[in-house]
């Protein structure tokens, strides 16, 4: 019997460690509303005079009280050991989280099947997904599900370019009313299209980088702008009616819209003083950098420094969007590149070329320690920039393979393309 119950002990200390998702609540962010606390349908969450926690023991992670939480604060987890999860003594002596060491710190909530799939591919030019700046905001991700969305009214429809362009460019806002969607710059949301495919299936969602800061398309209002291109032909010209772009583009005022997210926890803007930040984009890549550049232009007074140098492309002037808006911030608060590959009469000029024209600029911002790169758009300008940058590199002394591994170890490298 001795040698039983020591086998036996033998075998619970080798056992492998069990990692689940132990739902917690920030209490850095949370305002103690007691929302979270009254919608638990199961009686998981408790309070005492300092903290709002949730029993590990009793939670079903049902996420009934994700979408009433005013400010997102419910919406934390941390990787932990199963057999010693955070207890609720613990959780009442917290002034602030424990940092999350788990496998999947950088990607805690579950993203749905056809996200994750968009994600990978629009990341594989960095490697796939990175960590963001040191410097970013908490990013919160998954907020709302496909069973589970979020409705939106659409308070905004404009065409961004020309009538006569080749292409059609809307500016979309969505107002969330009363419910909480927090989003920050370079995150995206989902739009479920109505309907169903070919096949009979509903159809897929469809991701969209938010063009708004933080604070909302008008400040101090819960809404988001989204900038959708109205998709009619595909990469090859061959004619195709792109299922969602088209939905979301004929939307007219006061539709309501279901929506998933908010995603992404890599390609977000730093936010400490002296932060540099390098756009490089293409069309309707230019969202996540009009985010950027509106939060840094409505923080102009606070005097935080660092440069802001955006390399935009396009195929002739009246399809780039925001180009009025853009010709009208100050040349020292953003320094702006533009670049045109079908003006007639005119070389084709694309952003690597205007890249290698500013070598200069861009190799200082390259040495540069506290200077973020990010580049979104087509898939297919990433070699381009890539042998710019490169080039570049040579000229001044640099290898660009060393760089970018700098780069990417410092968190300063963020590439989304499609």
């Amino acid at each position: 019997m001795l040698f039983d119950s020591g086998h036996a002990g033998l075998n619970k200390m080798n056992a492998p460690t069990e990692l689940v998702r132990q739902h917690l609540i920030d209490p850095e962010i949370c305002i103690r509303c007691n929302t979270c606390e009254e919608t638990c349908p199961v009686d998981a969450i408790t309070h005492d005079a300092r903290n709002y926690v949730v029993r590990f023991e009793v939670c079903e992670n049902c996420k009934a009280c994700i979408s009433p939480c005013p400010t997102g604060a419910i919406d934390s987890y941390r990787r932990v050991d199963k057999s010693t999860p955070h207890s609720i003594e613990e959780q009442f002596r917290w002034d602030s989280l424990p940092q999350d060491t788990g496998p999947d710190a950088a990607q805690s909530a579950e993203i749905p099947e056809e996200v994750a799939r968009i994600t990978e591919i629009a990341t594989a030019g960095q490697g796939g997904p990175a960590l963001p700046p040191w410097s970013a905001a908490h990013p919160y991700v998954g907020l709302f599900t496909l069973t589970r969305p979020a409705t939106a009214t659409v308070t905004g429809n404009h065409r961004l370019t020309a009538e006569d362009a080749s292409s059609a460019v809307h500016h979309i806002v969505l107002d969330f009313g009363q419910t909480a969607f927090p989003v920050l710059e370079g995150q995206s949301l989902g739009i479920i299209p109505p309907g169903q495919d070919s096949s009979g299936r509903a159809h897929h969602v469809r991701l969209y980088s938010v063009a708004s800061p933080r604070n909302g398309e008008r400040p101090g209002y819960n809404n988001v702008a989204l900038t959708v291109k109205r998709v009619l032909a595909d990469h090859e010209g061959h004619p195709v009616r792109g299922v969602c772009s088209n939905y979301v583009c004929d939307l007219k005022k006061g539709n309501k819209v279901q929506v998933m997210g908010p995603y992404g926890t890599s390609f977000l803007m730093p936010n400490h003083p002296g932060s540099s930040i390098m756009m490089i984009c293409t069309g309707t890549g230019s969202a996540p950098m009009r985010a950027m550049t509106e939060r840094r232009r409505r923080r102009i007074a606070l005097k935080e420094g660092g440069e802001l140098a955006l390399f935009f492309g396009a195929r002739v002037p009246a399809e780039l969007p925001y180009f009025g808006p853009l010709m009208k911030l100050p040349g020292d608060f953003i320094d702006i590149n533009l670049a045109f590959s079908r003006v007639p009469g005119q070389p084709k000029r694309y952003v690597q070329d205007v890249i290698r024209e500013r070598a200069e600029k861009v190799a200082a911002m390259l040495r540069d320690e506290n200077c973020y790169i990010y580049i979104c758009g087509l898939k297919g300008m990433e070699a381009g920039v890539n042998d710019a940058f490169a080039e570049v590199c040579r000229a001044h002394g640099m290898d660009w393979n060393t760089v970018l591994d700098g780069l990417k170890q410092t968190s300063r490298y963020h590439v989304e393309t499609y």
